[in-house]
């Protein structure tokens, strides 16, 4: 399996290499040559645990990797090292069933994939005798900067930056990330929103004078974000293993279509549910869930991408991005690999922030439906569910709901529907709280003791002392002191 740039580099890549590069050198993002098929009947996988599907998935898109070296990565990363025994619970409530991604160590659905990131790359360094200390640089609306930071601390022949906006995540996500331990951690805020912080992420990649400097030093930059698909990979497993949940379950018989609704604001999640389908899992409808940032909405249903529209900050922050990274991946497979014309149209986006695809490209987006709920309505269904199904949802998972929901009521289409979970309430306890109809607290750490002594779910062990914990990390920098923050980092 070779990986190529989605705008053109003639060069193919290992996945290894890929993994290491994290970002194509004119700007594009890496994918396979082909999708491969599952490597096994689903049948003979019913009752095998999480992590064989995982080393399966993997192996199908890794296979420059060995058997071994697959296996080690699955089991380092997720034995013992998540809360529900499972790994991913799925479980029935109202009319849906739950793909529960928030069971690892940050409690969000980023670390079933920044789990396992530090041992594929360590692994492709050392299968490309490569010497170079690997700084992992990352932008994060909330999650993925925790996730990362969590996966890597101290891993030998690393480092870590993470840029995040401030007062553009939760408190708990920003204290979660301004108390992370590690002599290679560095974390920064920015005054900016999610948007500024990840292209100021990619300047820094594409600035091939200051690549040659931290060559120099000895050091490669390379990703965390779902950019990196070493980030993207992992996630298609959780999809399979969630079809085959519903068959063990009863929801389904083999060869029966699902829906997969998933919450998304970089398109990364929802890209892993497209290549699930792509591999064998029969998929009826992805349907794609925003919030009040609904530039994705507006695409799948006109095939139009127009970033120049207002910002808003909301209670599923996660989501809270106008420029989402990874739909290029589905407009290269859409328009036949075509990359000259992915090219021509993140040119556009670059300038104009706005393009708009072609009419055949337009067609294959049939498969998608896409849906918004603002505050308001997302608040009602956390309220909702609860209220009549005693199951908790945060609310990036909540959006996700209503928006189901508004899809089956539209559609009359009751086709058994996976939605992705991603996040546990505790991260978003103050708005979680005043949905179940808690009085306020007076911050986000007395929300988690309320919301626990009102519901009974138990509360994260990675949650616990956090408000107390030390700040190790409080810089606000502007975007354009982000390289110079790097550099100062890396001295």
């Amino acid at each position: 399996m070779k990986y190529r740039s989605t705008r053109g580099e003639q060069q193919e890549l290992t996945s290894a290499d890929a993994v290491i590069r994290g970002l194509a050198s004119d700007r594009g993002l890496y994918v396979p040559e082909e999708i491969p098929a599952l490597p096994f009947a689903i049948k003979d996988m019913l009752d095998q645990p999480y992590t064989a599907f995982a080393e399966k998935v993997i192996g199908a898109f890794f296979d420059d990797y060995t058997e071994e070296e697959i296996h080690s990565c699955v089991q380092n990363a997720y034995t013992n090292t998540f809360e529900a025994e499972e790994i991913v619970p799925v479980k029935h409530a109202g009319d849906a069933w739950f793909l529960e991604l928030y069971h690892g160590r940050t409690a969000a659905f980023k670390d079933m994939a920044l789990s396992i990131l530090p041992y594929l790359l360590t692994t492709a360094v050392k299968k490309q005798h490569d010497d170079h200390k690997i700084c992992i640089l990352t932008a994060t609306s909330g999650d993925t900067g925790k996730a990362a930071m969590a996966g890597f601390a101290d891993v030998p022949g690393t480092e870590i930056i993470v840029f995040y906006p401030n007062n553009g995540v939760s408190q708990v996500q920003e204290q979660q990330m301004r108390t992370q331990e590690g002599k290679n951690v560095h974390v920064f805020s920015i005054e900016g929103n999610f948007d500024d912080a990840q292209t100021g992420v990619k300047t820094i990649f594409q600035d091939s004078d200051f690549a040659k400097k931290l060559d120099a030093q000895g050091i490669r930059l390379s990703s965390a974000n779902s950019i990196n698909i070493g980030r993207l990979v992992p996630q298609i497993a959780y999809y399979v293993y969630g079809y085959a949940q519903l068959i063990k379950q009863g929801a389904i018989e083999d060869g029966d279509s699902v829906n997969i609704t998933v919450p998304t604001g970089n398109f990364g999640n929802i890209l892993a549910a497209y290549y699930a389908k792509r591999m064998g899992i029969p998929v009826k409808k992805l349907i794609c869930a925003s919030n009040r940032n609904r530039v994705l909405t507006d695409f799948l249903t006109t095939g139009v991408y127009d970033a120049n529209r207002d910002f808003y900050q909301t209670n599923s922050p996660s989501m809270d991005i106008l420029v989402s990274s990874n739909l290029e991946r589905l407009l290269y497979h859409l328009s036949g690999d075509d990359s000259s014309e992915i090219a021509s149209l993140m040119e556009s986006l670059d300038k104009d922030r706005k393009y708009e695809i072609p009419s055949a490209m337009k067609d294959k987006l049939s498969l998608f439906s896409a849906g918004s709920a603002d505050m308001k309505q997302t608040d009602a269904a956390i309220g909702e569910m609860y209220k009549k199904n005693h199951y908790l949802m945060d609310t990036h998972t909540a959006v996700a709901y209503y928006v189901y929901e508004q899809y089956r009521s539209k559609t009359g289409d009751h086709t058994p529907t996976l939605i992705a979970s991603t996040a546990s309430p505790y991260k978003f306890a103050d708005s979680v709280a005043a949905s179940i109809g808690l009085p306020k607290a007076e911050n986000n750490f007395r929300c988690i003791d309320e919301v626990a002594e009102e519901t009974g779910v138990p509360v994260p062990a990675s949650f616990k002392g956090l408000e107390s914990r030390p700040i190790l990390h409080d810089q606000v920098i502007r975007v354009n002191e982000m390289k110079d923050a790097v550099a100062d980092a890396l001295k």
